[in-house]
């Protein structure tokens, strides 16, 4: 349920003339289509709007309405910057720790604009003077609708809103079949299939537009597939070496993990990336039922997210990060074998 004290921003967007949305770093696509969405409604309300995303997001958000008005930071640091110093209100959206903008922390720190969070992962910060934060739901994109609906402004959802937040939340539920899921979740897809989101074109744009590269290093992400019975766990890794034999592109291992997790009796899966340019391994994990990848994430990982989605990094080397990662298992066997 949305905070009645969230609501008082309508005083804030009221007299905020210059508005700055930002998604968090290596925005997915409920990132990308809670910020568009919302872009386009605060737009049509007659503020100046602009969304600034930290970093660049995958070829396959590219196609969002909105899309060509997205400032990235790492290239535009400087009008961006100028931005976020004239801002009257800042939402952050689909995050809730500033330390998830990589660069652009330090200029948000500085901002004196009002900040409203919107937000679906736990254990949220205190750095928003207006807080929008439910761990239960399915998407930021539905919190977006909620929000534009509580301000008494459903029917100012225009087919391109619908657009971005349907597809936030089709994403971010894995196509609907993710236990976030409610039936309420099915109502707001409803109504923005009603108010002009084209579910068929949607899904197409998102998910079949694949390159011959990508699924060539899905075929080399399987070949790496290894999978603990004993432990109910699967994990891929990808060296940066493969990732360059496919001529990899932001985005292209979007949804690998889920190939572990569709193993029969896997109920944890997990993918470590090499990411040479960053000195790092990026690692996405996935589960089923009651088993905690939050908790793992954040214990272990530097990481964190939602009981059954989370991310995290390690600076170790890919072999010795996967290394800990099985010298970590073992601890969680009750967990995963009840």
């Amino acid at each position: 349920m949305i905070d009645t004290r969230i609501l008082e921003i309508t005083a804030e967007l009221d007299t905020a003339e210059n508005i700055v949305i930002v998604p968090h770093k290596g925005p997915d696509g409920d990132a990308m289509g809670s910020s568009l969405g919302l872009y386009h409604f605060l737009k049509d309300k007659g503020h100046t709007v602009h969304v600034i995303s930290p970093n660049d997001y995958p070829h396959f958000l590219k196609w969002l309405p909105g899309n060509e008005e997205v400032i990235i930071y790492e290239s535009e640091k400087e009008k961006a910057d100028k931005l976020i110093s004239e801002a009257d209100v800042v939402f952050t959206l689909d995050f809730n720790h500033l330390s998830r903008c990589g660069l652009m922390q330090d200029s948000l720190m500085t901002s004196e604009a009002v900040f409203v969070m919107i937000d679906h992962h736990q254990e949220p910060s205190d750095y928003a003077d207006y807080t929008y934060s439910d761990a239960k739901m399915s998407s930021t994109c539905e919190m977006v609708y909620r929000f534009i609906d509580k301000l008494r402004a459903g029917k100012k959802i225009t087919p391109q809103i619908a657009t971005c937040l349907y597809t936030g939340i089709m994403t971010d539920t894995g196509s609907f079949r993710f236990a976030s899921t409610s039936s309420d979740t099915h109502r707001v897809i409803a109504d923005l299939i009603d108010k002009g989101a084209k579910n068929d074109q949607i899904h197409n744009n998102i998910f079949d537009t694949n390159s011959q590269n990508k699924l060539q290093l899905l075929g080399t992400a399987l070949k790496n597939l290894r999978v603990n019975k004993d432990l109910r766990t699967a994990y891929i890794s990808l060296s940066q070496e493969e990732l360059d034999q496919h001529n990899f592109k932001k985005g292209d291992t979007e949804g690998f993990v889920n190939y572990g997790l569709s193993l029969e009796g896997i109920i944890f899966a997990v993918i470590f990336i090499e990411k040479e340019n960053e000195d790092m391994v990026k690692i996405s994990f996935r589960s089923k039922g009651d088993f905690d990848v939050n908790k793992f994430a954040r214990a272990h990982f530097d990481g964190g997210g939602h009981i059954n989605a989370a991310g995290g990094r390690s600076d170790l080397s890919l072999n010795d990060t996967i290394v800990k990662f099985n010298r970590i298992l073992p601890e969680y066997k009750e967990e995963l074998t009840k």
